[in-house]
């Protein structure tokens, strides 16, 4: 397995890692390079992500050797065995975590400033790093989250050799693992880019990880979509009394961790989601339905009806790939009136294209986000643009192809949908 670079990993690992999500997990980045991988996971689970800065304590004349570790909040972990079988006085062993601590001390507070550290106790604590030669950090950061408290430590890396997997599977209680090569011999080897990660880009990245919804806002719902129940969940607004519908396309589910990104950011500023199939599993077999948008469409308006019988709120349409034509063909079937149809409609990569002659009834806002080298999409988004006689924008993402895989791509359409709705949905003063 290849990975594009450290945010692809963290996709890939963010999707294995899912069904953690209901378990309130906290995210720790081993710095550097884990950290912009902690962030894609942390930011697909809509988990909060700190940093977890440990100092392995080494021999002192065999110092790849550690006896022990040391991480924040005073926490020892160390080995007796070792120390008695490397011949490590404790005043030797003293020396050694001095300056060690004082290293630890100068990270931590580089990377994470003035904010506090995330508590662990009780907590599932997933701790993430680019991937694993020997292991040895990984397993010491692993043993100094469960001394401050974890009550289970999940190891997430997208790709280690077998031997080292095997032995750090037997010292945590969970570890996923994307990739696990024979002839393995680097880890920058198994990635397209590899380059290092600045002490700037993990500071950003924490800086940007707000505190997440807590999971007992999210609620597993049976949505009515126009006569065919779907699954999906339901995460309430907050004082916006706004909520988003996100309609899936190309084969995807409620599951996309793409969408599933979008809506963190969304909830995190108090906008509800509902995140639904729009096909059921043995509609999903036949790749035809996915481009079925008269019906996608119909089961859209449905949700969003469904969604405005449970409470009087603003609805607006999160549409990817064809999801973004069975949002546009909904919206021209239901009124823009505050809880009676569909608000505003944000296309992320979409085909509005596939809406046909029903751009002209459009009367939602309407935002189009394509990928500036994901040039066929681009030329179609701005050939539907000219049908649209809605408010519309089209917004060009520079550098990003058609999902969006580069770093800060994604984020870049999660602040523009978050612009969109907050300005088309809530209430105004006067």
């Amino acid at each position: 397995m290849l990975f594009a670079d450290r945010a692809d990993a963290g996709e890939r690992l963010a999707e294995a890692l899912r069904p953690l999500a209901a378990s309130d997990p906290v995210v720790l980045g081993l710095p550097r390079g884990g950290v912009p991988v902690a962030f894609r996971v942390a930011r697909g689970l809509g988990a909060a992500l700190d940093v977890i800065v440990v100092r392995k304590l080494g021999v002192p004349h065999h110092p790849e050797l550690g006896f022990g570790a040391i991480g924040e909040g005073g926490v020892r972990v160390i080995s007796e065995d070792i120390m008695r079988r490397g011949r490590v006085s404790e005043a030797a062993a003293a020396a050694v975590e001095r300056a060690e601590e004082a290293e630890l001390t100068r990270r931590a507070r580089a990377f994470r400033g003035d904010r506090p550290r995330i508590p662990l106790t009780g907590r599932t604590v997933i701790v993430v790093d680019d991937g694993i030669a020997t292991g040895a950090t990984a397993r010491a950061a692993c043993e100094v989250a469960r001394a401050q408290g974890a009550a289970r430590v999940v190891l997430a890396v997208p790709v280690a050799p077998p031997d080292a997997a095997e032995r750090l599977r037997d010292s945590v209680d969970e570890l996923v693992c994307l990739s696990t090569p024979f002839g393995f011999s680097a880890v920058g080897e198994w990635y397209r880019d590899f380059g290092q990660t600045p002490d700037e880009e993990v500071v950003a990245l924490l800086g940007r990880a707000a505190p997440p919804v807590h999971p007992s806002a999210t609620v597993e719902v049976e949505v009515d979509a126009g006569g065919v129940v779907l699954p999906g969940e339901l995460t309430a607004s907050g004082d916006t009394g706004a909520l988003v519908v996100f309609a899936h396309g190309s084969g995807s589910s409620r599951h996309s961790p793409r969408n599933r990104a979008v809506a963190a950011t969304l909830n995190r500023a108090g906008l509800g989601t509902l995140l639904f199939d729009l096909l059921t599993p043995a509609e999903e077999a036949d790749r035809a339905n996915v481009f079925d948008i008269p019906t996608l469409a119909g089961r859209l308006a449905g949700a969003t009806g469904w969604v405005q019988r449970r409470a009087p709120v603003a609805v607006g349409v999160f549409g990817a790939s064809t999801g973004a034509a069975a949002a546009l063909r909904a919206a021209a079937s239901t009124g823009t009136e505050r809880g009676t149809g569909i608000g505003a409609v944000v296309s992320r990569g979409g085909r509005p294209d596939l809406a046909g002659d029903r751009l002209g009834d459009v009367r939602a806002p309407t935002l189009l986000i394509v990928g500036g080298h994901d040039t066929r999409v681009l030329e179609l988004n701005r050939e539907a643009q000219a049908g649209l006689r809605c408010e519309n924008r089209l917004d060009v993402v520079a550098g990003a192809t058609h999902l969006f895989e580069e770093p800060g791509a994604l984020d870049q359409v999660a602040g523009l949908a978050l612009e969109w709705f907050t300005g088309h949905l809530t209430e105004r003063p006067g």
